[in-house]
């Protein structure tokens, strides 16, 4: 198999034959497909460069929304010997008008919520180098984002969960700065199934790492859990084994308000995300709870109900 390194990237314009994959929810992101060159599948993205037009976060190197951090990450290979989670061979090509990136495919190895959370556990251990271009106060960034645009959960405050997230939103910055109190550790920022596929030995193998940085201990379990078949308490002990190579990180209550604050929060967010575009349509908001892309964001309400009330000592 040749190495991708090897290879000549292509234009960033796709081929006509190239198979489109879902691009995920990054602004600079102009589209990933899935093509091969000779028998090694790859895949391409491509990342459009900041306009002057466009938010200043986009050229902000510590912002979660920070438009070349992917492939300043493949290219510095700065977490290329990290334990936990190993990213794959790829060539980055930069013109005046965006990057292209192209790297190798990752089968999906069905990998179980446990592995992934030692994964997880092992890459927060990790001593990573502390390039400009990692994200700080991922959480802080993205409420703080929802509150210019829409002034919190507008659309949540139409449904029976109003009181709850009234509370949440009105105490947001004091949930803030307890993650700020908390071992800040190298997290992936976007650690979905999908974004964490493949396994190579006693590694997990994972993709899309725009959101590279450092936040509180538990974060990236937060995050994780919100889309796991697993509950988060056998994923925080799965979790805890992976730091526990490095015993002095951080405690286990430390861990499990990271991932509490940060899932709840996240879960309230992606749910007030998902109602909002379907509020506009014709009938009652609560007829479209079941509308496939409602949903699941509002099972996940339903999962962590018992640790938003924990955080709110109900």
């Amino acid at each position: 198999m040749c190495s991708v390194r090897a290879m000549r990237p292509p234009t960033w314009e796709p081929d006509p034959g190239w198979h489109a994959l879902p691009a995920g929810s990054g602004a600079s992101t102009v589209g990933v497909w899935r093509t091969a060159y000779g028998d090694q599948p790859v895949v391409v993205k491509r990342l459009a460069a900041p306009e002057p037009h466009d938010p200043a976060e986009l050229s902000d190197p510590r912002h979660a929304a920070y438009w070349r951090r992917e492939a300043d990450v493949l290219e510095t290979r700065v977490v290329a010997g990290a334990p936990g989670l190993r990213s794959v061979e790829a060539a980055v090509e930069e013109d005046d008008a965006g990057i292209t990136i192209t790297r190798e495919w990752v089968e999906d190895a069905a990998t179980s919520g446990l592995f992934v959370a030692v994964s997880l556990g092992r890459f927060a251990g990790a001593e990573l180098p502390r390039p400009r271009f990692l994200v700080r106060e991922q959480l802080r960034q993205r409420l703080a984002r929802t509150e210019h645009r829409a002034g919190g959960w507008p659309t949540l405050a139409r449904t029976t969960a109003a009181d709850v997230a009234d509370h949440l939103w009105s105490r947001r910055e004091e949930f803030c700065e307890l993650l700020d109190g908390l071992p800040q550790v190298p997290q992936h920022g976007d650690p979905s199934h999908r974004n964490v596929p493949g396994r190579a030995g006693d590694d997990a193998v994972a993709i899309d790492w725009a959101t590279l940085g450092l936040g509180p201990v538990g974060g990236d379990l937060g995050y994780f859990a919100l889309g796991a078949r697993e509950e988060l308490e056998p994923l925080l002990d799965a979790y805890l084994v992976g730091l526990g190579e490095r015993h002095d990180v951080a405690t286990t209550d430390e861990v499990l308000l990271g991932a509490r604050v940060t899932a709840v929060f996240t879960a309230f967010g992606r749910a007030e995300w998902a109602l909002a575009r379907v509020a506009t349509g014709e009938g009652a908001l609560a007829g479209k709870y079941r509308h496939p892309a409602v949903a699941p964001y509002l099972r996940a309400l339903q999962r962590i109900a018992p640790h938003v009330e924990a955080l709110l000592g109900w």
